[in-house]
């Protein structure tokens, strides 16, 4: 291998964090009397742990706060009591935002693979877990919608003009079922029939979604924040793929291309275009598109510099990475990745930012969502503070009844409740998504 010289600027990132998964208690609104459920979480410090930095029988030395847990059990009792009788949940008509009771409104998959996913990142599977009946009911209600869909059709629905469609896009329930069922199929193993199910159903969310990407990697039908559906179908093929799915690698590379293409990382600016002018939205998407290569070129300059190929204060510059093997090509595009997920995700976590429209709205949350699980895909040493940061945001607006609401075009209570679930809960997810960025 020919070598070259060596470029400095950015130092080394030094893994770091600290996490434990706590037990939950749950209680189960469909029964008269209260029942706890105790979860048993592994010993030590899973975070650290997960994130190559101590053995799994270390001393933990963070705790998710107590006032987070009690706002977790309070959404999910708050949410099983939102489901409907068809086993679906609903966000309502874009033209009715005002209506907050969510039986009051039509279920839709997007909402309920919202719900059901925020069950299952809770500790919630089908055997276990005060909310397991409603998890479950959820999933049928989500695989009776993919397989009664007609094959010609790029949703897998007949609801039309909700509030997750006219913001997100037109698409954007079999986009988030997708990302449901692939979750979902970790859970099966005891019953194989329903598994086989699961994942022919998936296997028909995808092929749908590649089918209604444009040329360009977004996704067709876009609503009012556009770029958030097409970021959650990246996230949605990138997921699939990682469990082994038939996911078409080249429409997996153009979908991460058109996110990472809303970002100039040298200059800062943001292509907000699809993204109804709000910075937050595109950034997130530019950041969770990008955390999984950046992973790359992180991981592989930690090892050069670790075998002396090249000096610590080496930075991921094209140059480098073809001095550790990397073609012309691949060592620009990672080096770009690597720097656009570095940037972008300091703007994501900017005060105006996060502001987003101005008010909290499902896309705010999204947006969220989005920035946290990029930074866990990284393993980035700065996720803790994120979390400590968003879960303080995110308690101080819950309602008093245990549900959260958006205050602009996403208002459904049962969405952005689940949203904010996935957010304070994502501690409990840290193995899966580790495992999208290998």
């Amino acid at each position: 291998m020919l070598m070259k010289t060596w470029k400095t600027g950015f130092p080394a990132i030094v893994l770091a964090g600290a996490m434990m998964l706590m037990a939950f208690a749950f209680n189960d609104s469909d029964k008269a009397a209260t029942t706890k459920v105790k979860f048993e979480r592994p010993k030590g410090c899973v975070y650290r742990t997960l994130f190559g930095e101590e053995s799994s029988d270390a001393h933990a030395i963070y705790k998710t706060p107590e006032k987070v847990q009690v706002a977790v059990d309070r959404g999910q009792e708050w949410v099983a009591r939102a489901q409907q009788t068809n086993g679906g949940w609903g966000a309502g008509s874009h033209h009715r935002q005002q209506i907050m009771d969510p039986h009051a409104v039509p279920a839709d998959p997007a909402t309920t693979a919202m719900v059901a996913m925020a069950l299952l990142r809770s500790g919630n599977t089908l055997t276990e877990g005060a909310y397991a009946r409603h998890l479950e009911r959820g999933l049928n209600y989500l695989l009776m919608a993919v397989e009664t869909a007609p094959d010609q059709a790029q949703n897998i629905t007949t609801e039309t003009n909700t509030q997750i469609q006219t913001k997100l896009g037109q698409n954007i329930d079999v986009i988030l079922a997708a990302q449901f069922l692939t979750i979902m199929l970790d859970h099966l193993d005891h019953e194989t029939s329903l598994k086989k199910r699961t994942q022919a159903a998936l296997d028909i969310c995808i092929e749908k979604i590649q089918g209604a990407q444009n040329a360009d990697g977004s996704i067709r039908g876009d609503g009012w924040a556009g770029v958030l559906q097409s970021s959650l179908a990246n996230n949605a093929l990138e997921m699939a793929e990682a469990k082994g799915a038939n996911v078409d690698k080249k429409a997996l590379e153009r979908s991460r291309e058109y996110q990472k293409g809303n970002y100039d990382a040298s200059t800062g600016a943001v292509n907000t275009d699809r993204g109804a002018g709000v910075l937050l939205y595109a950034v997130s998407g530019s950041t969770r598109a990008s955390a999984k290569e950046a992973r790359k070129v992180k991981e592989a300059m930690n090892e050069a510099r670790r075998k002396g190929e090249l000096p610590p204060d080496a930075a991921p510059t094209p140059e480098n990475l073809e001095v550790i093997g990397y073609s012309p090509s691949d060592a620009k595009k990672y080096a770009t990745a690597y720097a656009i997920y570095e940037s972008a995700k300091e703007q994501a976590q900017r005060d105006d930012v996060m502001d987003g429209f101005g008010s909290n709205g499902g896309e705010e949350f999204l947006s969220y969502l989005q920035t946290g699980e990029s930074m866990i895909i990284n393993k980035d040493q700065e996720w803790k503070s994120w979390y400590d940061n968003i879960s303080g945001r995110i308690l101080k607006i819950q309602n008093n009844d245990g549900s959260w609401n958006g205050h602009h075009c996403i208002t459904s209570p049962v969405f952005c409740t689940a949203t904010c679930l996935l957010i304070l809960s994502v501690n409990n997810d840290i193995g899966n998504l580790t495992e999208i960025g290998r």
